[in-house]
């Protein structure tokens, strides 16, 4: 009888039906129309506001972040990596690098910043946030742009060619040869990563090119000539180099090397 009433009590708890876990919320998807600037290839600007620079700066790498700017600066005895409030100009928070590294390109991703440098084949790890170090990393060659598609770093060497990082190992995952009309266009510096695009500033251009991540096919030009005009440039290398976006406004910043000004532009078909 025991046996008996034990197999129904162990039968009735297999039929019982199990638990279904809870579906997690699914992740929110922009809904929004895709920026009408994507349907043209060619583009040029029109700037809507122009926001306060340090022209000290020697901008490397720009990017938003809570609200502010994160950017890395270059220059041995100059390299920071710092957080500026986005409408004053103001520096909050910034960190030194020793003078033997010359600083280029920054991304944010999983709570982290990626930081470049140029020849010393190093970069360094901060905690978004608080800019604390926690760790270095290698990587072959020179360093020069550096952005996210959300799941691997991305990153230019002053070449045709845009490498795929892994963020955790910092294995190269691919690479894709970047070209225009089947030309190579090198010299690719700053990186920003825009509505499924790569932008990259053409060093000493008043270019920015879109590139299709999948193949590195150069889909559209943004023509910037005359942005600075109303700026005295005090040193040739003070080029264009400098991209932001903030894509729950789909707002758009370019700046350059100790340029005066951060401008938020508007894109628009080049006549």
């Amino acid at each position: 009888m025991k046996l008996l009433l034990c197999g129904i009590v162990l039968l009735g708890v297999a039929c019982q039906k199990k638990p279904v876990p809870a579906t997690p919320a699914p992740a929110v998807i922009d809904n929004r129309p895709a920026p009408e600037w994507k349907s043209h290839a060619r583009l040029a600007y029109e700037v809507v506001q122009e926001l306060p620079h340090d022209a000290e700066a020697y901008t490397q790498g720009l990017l938003l972040s809570q609200g502010n700017w994160i950017e890395s600066t270059g220059g041995n005895g100059t390299t920071t990596i710092r957080r500026v409030e986005k409408n004053t100009g103001k520096v909050l928070l910034k960190k030194d690098l020793v003078a033997n590294f010359f600083g280029e390109g920054v991304a944010e991703l999983n709570g982290k910043l990626f930081q470049l440098t140029w020849k010393n084949q190093q970069g360094f790890v901060y905690d978004a946030k608080t800019l604390e170090w926690q760790k270095n990393f290698t990587y072959s060659g020179e360093g020069w742009g550096l952005t996210t598609d959300g799941k691997s770093l991305i990153m230019s060497n002053g070449s045709d060619r845009l490498r795929y990082l892994d963020p955790n190992s910092f294995r190269v995952l691919r690479e894709v040869v970047v070209r225009r009309d089947g030309k190579a266009v090198d010299k690719l510096n700053e990186l920003e990563f825009i509505e499924g695009e790569i932008f990259a500033n053409v060093w000493y251009t008043e270019e920015i090119v879109r590139i299709d991540p999948a193949d590195g096919k150069v889909i559209g030009v943004i023509d910037l000539t005359g942005i600075d005009a109303k700026e005295t440039r005090r040193n040739p290398d003070h080029v264009l180099n400098g991209i932001a976006y903030d894509p729950a406004a789909r707002e758009l910043y370019v700046t350059g090397k100790c340029w005066p000004k951060i401008y938020q532009i508007r894109l628009v078909p080049k006549k």
